[in-house]
């Protein structure tokens, strides 16, 4: 199984980046998972979506090219980061590469909740609008107090954490094989 992920923060050091790629090496015996840069992403364009720069030609490829995404969203002002509805305008248009393709979605923050109102906001956007992801249910990763979560490596060391997770992947996988 390939997955795509696509991290809703641009910062070097972000959580949800470690995050993505603690899923990127623990599982990487059993699915691909290949980070996806929204750095290079331009913002969305009307007067380009027909005609897009490269960099969203390529971005909307590998989604395209993928078995599923994996979101892992911070939570900005209670809901979703600019950057990240900006790669969700390029991807829900035109050839709308997210049609019907099976998301799971993870986030982590300092605060306690962890990312739970950007996680709803992001569910209402890809499963009822016109992008219709679906979204494995029931299997929410609220990675809260993540600054003490994390090790200075940026490696996620909570045992309690990794095992939820690890619980969670299981059920994705079981999920997908059914989906598909």
């Amino acid at each position: 199984m390939k997955i795509v992920a696509i991290v809703g923060s641009i910062r070097n050091e972000s959580y949800n980046l470690q995050l993505a790629k603690h899923i990127h090496s623990r599982y990487a015996d059993q699915f691909e998972v290949e980070i996806l840069n929204l750095k290079p992403l331009p913002m969305y364009n009307q007067d380009e979506e027909l005609n897009p720069p490269l960099e969203v030609i390529d971005f909307k490829a590998k989604i395209k090219a993928a078995d599923a995404v994996l979101w892992v969203t911070p939570e900005y002002n209670a809901t979703i980061p600019g950057v990240l509805g900006n790669a969700i305008d390029w991807i829900s248009r035109v050839d709308k590469v997210m049609h019907g393709k099976p998301s799971i979605i993870m986030g982590a923050s300092m605060g306690a909740l962890g990312t739970v109102k950007a996680q709803m906001h992001l569910r209402d956007i890809l499963f009822a609008s016109g992008i219709n992801s679906p979204l494995l249910p029931m299997n929410e990763v609220y990675v809260g107090a993540a600054h003490t979560k994390f090790n200075e490596q940026g490696q996620l060391v909570d045992e309690a954490t990794v095992k939820f997770i690890d619980s969670v992947i299981v059920n994705f996988q079981e999920w997908m094989k059914n989906y598909n």
